[in-house]
């Protein structure tokens, strides 16, 4: 159990090495120090961001859902708010009767949505069947702009075109959703950029794709072999 720990400190780590890479670095490429300041919390922020979102998945995926009777809808609305006080909190089965969908909003604005996925008794070994299954890289990039890549993954018995078809009707239904039509009134642009960010793990899942959370490196430019 204590193994299941390293790789959150480990991650922790990382994220304060990079803030600290990029105070260092920020002064020296950027003359107008607030707005170095500016740039530099505006990623910090981002981070956060990021790392509440998982712990928030994290959270509904420890819940225990055998079925979607209304006594267990209601067990399950009990510990939301336990966890989260007082939070605005919608939940609602999905139609294909396999999984709930969790939507929360904190009072200083902050939504979480996600999904709990429908796990009978005695199933529980099926998670981490899901979890050691192979993914490959699945990088994609809008027509519009295909230097700007995002590095997702998508199980490796699914071509590349599969992934595709599935990824799109996902963002379809995400902003067709109630979080997506309300992210929409907020004046959120209703971007693949938005999307990515905001769309729960779990639902990428359920269709075999995997959305990374790997901190920013630089790419790598290889020199092609000399002719002799």
């Amino acid at each position: 159990m204590a193994k299941e720990k390293k790789p959150a400190k480990s991650k922790r780590d990382e994220q304060a090495q990079l803030l600290d890479l990029l105070r260092i670095i920020l002064p020296k490429v950027q003359i107008d120090p607030a707005l170095a300041d500016k740039i530099y919390s505006a990623f910090e922020a981002e981070l956060r961001s990021k790392n509440r979102v998982q712990s928030f998945e994290k959270f509904c995926d420890r819940i225990a859902l055998p079925d979607l009777e209304p006594k267990t809808l209601e067990e399950v609305k009990q510990q939301l708010i336990a966890g989260f006080g007082d939070a605005d909190l919608d939940i609602e089965p999905n139609e294909d009767g396999k999984g709930l969908r969790v939507d929360v909003s904190l009072p200083d604005g902050t939504q979480f949505h996600s999904r709990i996925l429908v796990r009978p008794p005695g199933a529980e070994g099926s998670d981490e069947q899901e979890i050691t299954m192979k993914f490959v890289a699945f990088p994609v990039a809008l027509p519009g702009d295909q230097e700007l890549i995002w590095a997702l993954a998508k199980r490796e018995n699914m071509t590349n075109e599969e992934a595709g078809i599935a990824l799109n009707k996902i963002e379809d239904d995400f902003w067709a959703s109630k979080p997506g039509q309300k992210l929409i009134k907020d004046r959120v642009e209703r971007s693949f950029a938005e999307f990515i960010a905001r769309v729960p793990a779990g639902v990428l899942g359920d269709v075999g794709l995997k959305r990374h959370y790997k901190l920013p490196e630089a790419v790598k430019v290889l020199r092609g072999a000399t002719k002799k």
